[in-house]
């Protein structure tokens, strides 16, 4: 076969807008497109959808260095050894990238800090042969700095847009249907066709919302599979990297990448992982597997996940479950554990809400205290060793230079930065070490393993991110798939995507692959956003 000329263009067949990375990469191994005619195409449909048209906001800054790159790539086809080699990926830009992008987690403060190094992520990437297109938008500093901000506004970003209704409503440009959590410009890049695939962060349903809000997949990881250094922190107890895209078998291939053993965050040193994610990803993985649903119609008040959804999810999820039933799959009906679902004692602290826009300001608002405990120890941390090319050296400092700037960085406050910045910073406190056991203990012990345990489970089912913080207080996995469109999102008669969260054990994100893979090729029920068409 004839190797492709430099820049050679995107094959018509090709429909980037809707395009799984696998058929990318298939299209960059047999020569039919370079890294530069994809990353042209994909710099083209941003200028055109994300900074024009409707704009969609979900992109926050581009890799000036990005054609460079791709350029050294066009003679490189993916191969065993560099799997991703031309692929343009979107990265949150609260992971840190040591080239001439800066890292800013969406905060005025941080406008032109750079890094030291790359964040282990990204070396992953690059050593794959990603081409890094830019840094995605998303909530200013994943959503822990003001109570009530919305989805997708940073100060420095300005507000993400949901591409299938990406309206915005009032004085304040407020969404209509929001996009998500905070890995919400990750998200909406994927849906609308601006990269091959994105990487987003969790602490808690930063990846599942975003992702059902949006018609993509994602997986959040088991903590400790995908290293955290030299990403952003909220707390290091549940942070954790992961995969947007818009294939179950796309995730799989970027878990392949990113799920390395990495001596700059010592939790990884007891990863479990197969040699090969997209190994034995097959139509009849449901058969016979046992899915719980933690929905007892009899039990109504504790039935906390299912029972209070709207007449169109409860639709919805039952169309999903009688579909699973149809592959074989088993399964079983039982309330998740009061005590499971609900925090422990004292894993809570009030926070006054000075939201100016807030309808509860003046009140206090509950916030987790391992949230706000981690939250100043890593930040500081990260200030100090990873990041340059500014003043800003600790959250005190974050903290006045929003004050100074209030105006432009602090439209929706910043109670959580404050409530952080008056804890010691050391994680010394029996308050936190406390609340820290009460978490693990309420969702691991009494919540997922319990239930798990009890009725011989393969996986938890659950609709949209509703299994979020159960999930991501114990550590464990989510994958998350589309499932349909929701016809009343957000209170409105808009059409927007919902999807459903495959939760289990550590290390079990394999088999959660492997059961959503099984749904997705059933169902089919993935969309492209309307009104993006091809360029």
């Amino acid at each position: 076969m004839k190797k492709p000329t430099r820049g050679a263009a995107t094959p018509p067949e090709l429909r980037l807008e809707d395009a799984p990375m696998s058929d990318i990469i298939e299209a960059l191994a047999g020569g039919r497109t370079t890294a530069t005619a994809l990353t042209k195409a994909y710099l083209a449909r941003i200028a055109a959808y994300d900074r024009g048209g409707p704009a969609l906001n979900s992109v926050r800054a581009l890799n000036p260095d990005a054609l460079a790159i791709a350029g050294e790539l066009d003679g490189t086809r993916p191969s065993a050894k560099r799997p991703l080699a031309g692929v343009p990926i979107l990265v949150k830009d609260n992971i840190a990238t040591s080239d001439r992008q800066p890292t800013t987690a969406g905060s005025l403060a941080l406008e032109g800090a750079r890094a030291r190094r790359d964040a282990t992520v990204i070396k992953l990437l690059r050593k794959a042969g990603a081409v890094i297109l830019g840094k995605a938008n998303l909530t200013e500093f994943a959503n822990i700095l003001a109570v009530e901000m919305p989805s997708g506004y940073s100060s420095l970003g300005g507000q993400v847009r949901n591409p299938f209704a990406p309206a915005l409503m009032g004085d304040h440009d407020i969404p209509v249907v929001t996009p998500g959590g905070s890995s919400s410009g990750s998200a909406v890049a994927v849906a609308a066709g601006l990269c091959a695939a994105s990487i987003g962060t969790e602490t808690s349903g930063s990846l599942l919302h975003p992702a059902s809000r949006n018609g993509i997949v994602t997986v959040k990881p088991t903590v400790g599979l995908i290293s955290r250094a030299g990403i952003v922190p909220i707390a290091h107890s549940q942070d954790t990297a992961g995969p947007m895209t818009r294939t179950v078998r796309d995730a799989s291939i970027l878990l392949n990448v990113l799920a390395v053993s990495d001596p700059r965050d010592p939790i990884t040193e007891r990863l479990r992982r197969p040699a090969d994610y997209t190994a034995d990803l097959a139509r009849d993985a449901l058969k016979e597997a046992r899915i719980g649903v933690p929905s007892d119609p009899s039990d109504p008040l504790n039935d906390c996940y299912y029972g209070k959804l709207p007449p169109n999810g409860a639709k919805l999820m039952a169309e999903v479950i009688g579909m699973l039933q149809d592959l074989g799959a088993v399964i079983v009906r039982a309330n998740m554990p009061t005590r499971g679902w609900l925090a422990g004692p004292g894993t809570k602290m009030a926070v006054l809400n000075r939201n100016p826009l807030s309808k509860n300001k003046g009140n206090p608002t509950g916030a987790p205290i391992v949230f706000l405990y981690e939250l100043k120890y890593g930040l500081n941390r990260y200030l100090k060793d990873w990041a340059t090319n500014t003043e800003i050296k600790t959250m005190a400092d974050i903290i006045a230079f929003n004050a100074a700037n209030a105006k432009e960085a602090l439209r929706f406050g910043q109670d959580l930065f404050l409530a952080a910045d008056l804890t010691k910073g050391d994680l010394s406190e029996r308050e936190y070490k406390s609340a820290r056991a009460m978490d693990l203990l309420a969702a691991r012990t009494h919540g997922m393993d319990a239930y798990m345990n009890q009725h011989k489970l393969d996986a938890v089912l659950f609709p949209a991110a509703m299994g979020a913080a159960i999930a991501a207080n114990a550590g464990y996995p989510s994958v998350m798939v589309p499932a349909g469109l929701d016809p009343g999102a957000d209170g409105t008669d808009m059409d927007c995507p919902v999807g459903v969260t495959f939760a289990g054990r550590a290390w079990s994100e394999h088999k959660l692959l492997q059961l959503a893979y099984a749904y997705e090729h059933a169902s089919q029920l993935r969309k492209a956003p309307p009104g993006l068409p091809a360029l």
